[in-house]
């Protein structure tokens, strides 16, 4: 009994720094610069799009052989990135791992706004976006019906159902925590936006019973999500003839630099939240060790997927050799060396403990790690296409003005929903802090 009072301040510190943090931010200047940069970004995306819906595809620099460009580079690094959230919360869910509290919020949000920019990139490419809610079944008098065979239609079921269960997993994980922020709210803006949202909680036992039945099986769900969409992107290049594609080790080797790229965004993202707010007793160097852990393990299995790669050339000989020959000495070698060295080397600096609990060094490797996965996906992509088998098609690639205008744009797709979330709702959760928080005490 001794120990409630003790107990019971550590629930008020946790509830003033996660909860209280929408209500009385303490940052405002800094999230209103952070703020007006993303609105910039977000107005770069909006001259893109109306520049590419005026003109056509053809402002992009896809060419005859290279059709797939920054679009498709694109979708790939977004969607990876989007798979460390969901891995994060509902895997460490299931298997009862704590420390994910301190994590698992902000990660999920920013799995949304990084499958939204990913979902985006094959609707604008489709040359009639407008058109897009024909991929999907939906009953018309036409009689049209999708292209099951089409990778588009792989990609509009995969990406909508992955991007539905996140949002309800993400949206049911935090209703508790828009609860207590309405009853610890003052003004009576803040009480009816949090209680409108909150949806009527009201913490009774069988609120939380219900509650938590949901959140198990809404996990149970995601997980095998985090692997079947990027397995579902990487059929879609392994199912084709092209030399350097045709390779079975695609599917795992794509979830694993997927999950790698993934948790090098959330170190990022951790550090710069951690800098910005009073986070720094929620998420602490333990947090950041852990994080440095997960990004070593996917790092070093990622690597395990280029020796496999390279094997496979060597064993098959022919064109997959010479596109190996290609990537490693050819005319965009320096993306295949770019993704070597940026993805491995400072990666081993992750082996020594002290490193990955330096929010410093884990940021810099966490950035060179999101830079390099980045020109790995440009190297799958480009390398393939620009010498295929007939040499009367080879044909270099050389992305456009609007391909990088279009690519900064989509930062602000990302930045703006995920600034308004740090500034509007709590961003660690902390029903689930407290709960670690009592069961730290009771086992002593």
């Amino acid at each position: 009994m001794a120990e409630e009072p003790a107990l019971r301040e550590e629930y008020d510190i946790v509830g003033e720094e996660i909860v209280d943090l929408p209500l009385a931010f303490p940052a405002r200047r800094g999230w209103w610069l952070c703020f007006s940069g993303a609105l910039a970004l977000l107005a770069l995306w909006f001259v893109s799009v109306i520049v590419l819906f005026s003109n056509g595809v053809a402002v992009w620099g896809n060419t005859i052989p290279v059709n797939w460009g920054m679009a498709i580079i694109n979708y790939v690094w977004f969607l990876g990135i989007g798979h460390a959230g969901t891995l994060i919360s509902a895997l460490l869910l299931i298997s009862n791992r704590n420390w994910r509290n301190s994590l698992n919020r902000f990660a999920e949000a920013m799995t949304l706004c990084a499958v939204v920019c990913a979902g985006l990139y094959p609707i604008l490419h489709l040359g009639r976006p407008w058109y897009f809610y024909w991929i999907a079944p939906y009953f018309n008098s036409m009689q049209v019906w999708p292209q099951f065979k089409s990778p588009l239609t792989w990609d509009f079921f995969a990406v909508l159902t992955y991007l539905i269960v996140s949002l309800f997993f993400w949206y049911l994980g935090i209703l508790p925590d828009l609860a207590s922020a309405r009853d610890r709210a003052k003004s009576r803006g803040y009480q009816v936006f949090f209680g409108i949202i909150s949806l009527g909680w009201r913490g009774d036992a069988s609120h939380w019973a219900r509650w938590r039945q949901a959140y198990a099986i809404t996990a149970a769900i995601a997980v095998p999500l985090v692997v079947s969409v990027h397995s579902e992107i990487s059929l879609l290049f392994a199912a084709g003839p092209i030399p350097g594609w045709n390779s079975t080790v695609f599917p795992p080797y794509f979830v694993l630099g997927a999950a790698f790229s993934g948790f090098a965004v959330v170190g990022i993202i951790a550090i710069a939240m951690r800098a910005a707010l009073p986070l720094r007793a929620l998420v602490t160097l333990r947090h950041l060790d852990m994080l440095g852990l997960a990004t070593l393990a996917t790092g070093m299995m990622t690597a395990y997927g280029y020796f496999s790669e390279v094997f496979d050339a060597l064993y098959a000989g022919g064109q997959e050799l010479a596109t190996l020959h290609d990537r490693l000495y050819g005319h965009y070698a320096w993306s295949y060396w770019g993704a070597v060295i940026l993805n491995f080397i400072p990666l081993q600096l992750l082996w020594w403990r002290r490193y990955r609990r330096s929010p410093r060094l884990l940021f810099a490797v966490s950035l060179s790690v999101a830079v390099g996965m980045w020109m790995e996906r440009f190297m799958l992509v480009v390398t393939s296409l620009y010498r295929d088998w007939l040499v009367s098609s080879y044909g270099h690639y050389m992305p456009s003005f609007w391909d990088w205008s279009l690519f900064a744009g989509m930062g602000g797709i990302f930045l703006v929903p995920f600034l308004l979330f740090v500034r509007f709702l709590p961003v660690i959760s902390a029903s689930e802090t407290k709960e670690e928080k009592h069961k730290e005490a009771s086992d002593g």
